[in-house]
């Protein structure tokens, strides 16, 4: 499975006035708590203006298509899952030509997600709920890679945009110096301002997650993913050589593949090596996140290694 990163569409042409008419689509609170309908002139607002704190599904539907508004459905449920890690934003092409034409869409169904104003290919047609979890999976990963780690309310059919109380929406003042540090391209200063963030407050998940994603990105900045396949398959017992390829399938969605690697590496090694090993699977499990159920699975598969 491919999974693209953000491309160069510029979607700034559908800022708008706030809808008008009543939503498109579904509009009976069907289809997902974390799910709502989008028009072209509130998709600014809802959308782009969202993508920046949460993930936005964008579904492009048509009431002409009945699998594709089925699926809407489907997209919801799974999106349910992540507890507003990413919102479902239903769109009817039919009523909205603009959003489709924006993305270039030639068929329903599609889905595209927005993830910092930007737009993020998914797939084309309909997929069982597991296969949609894997894109989502991978989805959440790029997000915390990316510092985009709050999560929604859920929706239902309410606007999944700014809430009423607008300091909601603000970014949250902690982040201030790691967000100026990442915008200089300085990994290593981000790193220490979420460093001295979590020893001031150990226990919040969220500073968790956005030091395990810059520390990712700083690990794996510049490698060659041939060249570290090959170490890692010519040095076995090499620690750093198979630490950075997990890293590297972590950052490509290959997460099982990581998790395996490492967790096949802890039956093998003891002592401090084996602790190191340990440390470095607890701290993708943040990266990927604590609720992925491939975590779980990997924290029982771990476990069973270690005891």
């Amino acid at each position: 499975m491919s999974f693209s990163q953000p491309g160069a569409v510029d979607l700034s042409g559908l800022a708008g006035s706030a809808p008008d008419g009543t939503p498109s689509g579904p509009s009976d609170g069907a289809g997902g708590r974390w799910a709502f309908d989008v028009t072209d002139q509130n998709f600014q607002t809802d959308v782009l203006q969202a993508s920046m704190r949460y993930i936005v599904v964008l579904h492009l539907w048509s009431p002409r298509s009945p699998q594709s508004e089925a699926f809407n459905d489907v997209l919801g449920r799974v999106v349910d899952g992540y507890d507003g890690r990413l919102v479902l934003a239903r769109v009817d092409v039919d009523a909205n030509p603009g959003i489709a034409q924006a993305l270039g869409a030639q068929a329903v169904p599609l889905a595209v997600a927005i993830l910092s104003g930007q737009p993020v290919p998914l797939f084309q047609g309909t997929l069982g709920e597991d296969e949609v979890r894997q894109y989502f999976d991978q989805l959440v990963t790029a997000a915390v890679q990316n510092g985009v780690t709050g999560r929604a309310e859920p929706t239902s059919d309410a606007p999944a945009g700014p809430t009423e109380d607008e300091e909601d929406d603000a970014p949250d003042p902690r982040f201030a110096a790691a967000d100026e540090a990442l915008g200089n391209d300085d990994l290593d200063a981000a790193i220490a301002e979420y460093e001295r963030l979590q020893a001031q407050h150990p226990g919040d998940d969220e500073i968790a997650e956005r030091l395990a994603g810059v520390r990712l990105i700083a690990r794996t900045r510049g490698a060659d993913l041939n060249e570290a396949r090959a170490a890692a398959a010519e040095r076995p017992d090499d620690l750093d050589a198979q630490f950075l390829i997990a890293d590297l399938d972590v950052s490509g969605g290959h997460v099982d593949d990581a998790f395996g690697r490492l967790i096949e590496l802890v039956g093998r090694l003891a002592d401090d090596d084996r602790e190191r090993v340990r440390a470095r699977l607890v701290e993708l499990f943040t990266v990927v996140g604590t609720t992925d159920p491939r975590v779980a699975q990997a924290r029982r598969a771990l476990a069973s290694r270690l005891f």
